[in-house]
């Protein structure tokens, strides 16, 4: 089974439920979901459309705030940034321009116009989207093209800890969930790309390019 982010030809059987496999690169370390299991555009765009992201959400602005207030203490004023995969209400972008910084929008499906994609950003977020990604190796070139150098992605994406958790791991069973990342898969891209590594709490990931 070759792995959909690093192109790795060895992954072996992770866990396997009454819905999906899921297969590890032996590599990189993603778990991933057997390419079987993945969802026609139009039902996964249905299940998207039911999710509830209010602007006016205060639970769901301190969420968000896991990522923007660690990012927002290394950005300098003023600074250039895109929200990779905003979903239908762009609430991080929202937060962090009233901070003073300039956003522009991408999703696949709420934000399509790719016009964004054809620059350079200080900095990108991209926040409960890379485990929805279908070919996260192309996915993560895209994101490191975007960035200027010393530019900071800014990831909030849930982790595998080990099989035994992930057989009891609630965050799988989501069906657009189709890959999933741990702290040893953030390190092999970083060590790739010569990015630095930052993580913080359970599920927000900073990662520098170097200048």
């Amino acid at each position: 089974m070759l792995c959909p982010l690093c192109q790795h030809p060895q992954s072996h059987h992770y866990h396997q439920d009454k819905r999906r496999h899921y297969f590890q690169c032996q590599q990189c370390q993603l778990v991933f979901v057997d390419p079987s299991a993945l969802l026609p555009a139009n039902a996964e765009k249905q299940i998207y459309d039911q999710h509830q992201n209010s602007p006016t959400d205060q639970g769901y602005r301190r969420f968000l705030s896991r990522l923007a207030d660690p990012l927002l203490a290394r950005l300098p004023e003023g600074s250039d940034g895109l929200d990779f995969g905003c979903g239908p209400g762009p609430v991080l972008a929202s937060m962090l321009e009233q901070a003073g910084h300039r956003m522009a929008l991408y999703d696949i499906y709420y934000q399509p116009d790719r016009t964004p994609l054809r620059r350079q950003y200080d900095f990108v977020t991209c926040t409960e989207a890379i485990e929805h990604f279908y070919r996260p190796g192309r996915e993560w070139q895209l994101l490191m093209s975007l960035l200027k150098p010393g530019g900071t992605l800014g990831l909030m994406t849930k982790m595998v800890r080990n099989a035994n958790a992930f057989a009891q791991w609630h965050y799988k069973n989501d069906p657009t969930h189709v890959c999933f990342f741990s702290p040893a898969t953030f390190r092999f891209l970083a060590r790739q790309q010569g990015l630095t590594v930052e993580f913080h709490g359970s599920d927000v990931i900073l990662l520098q390019k170097p200048a």
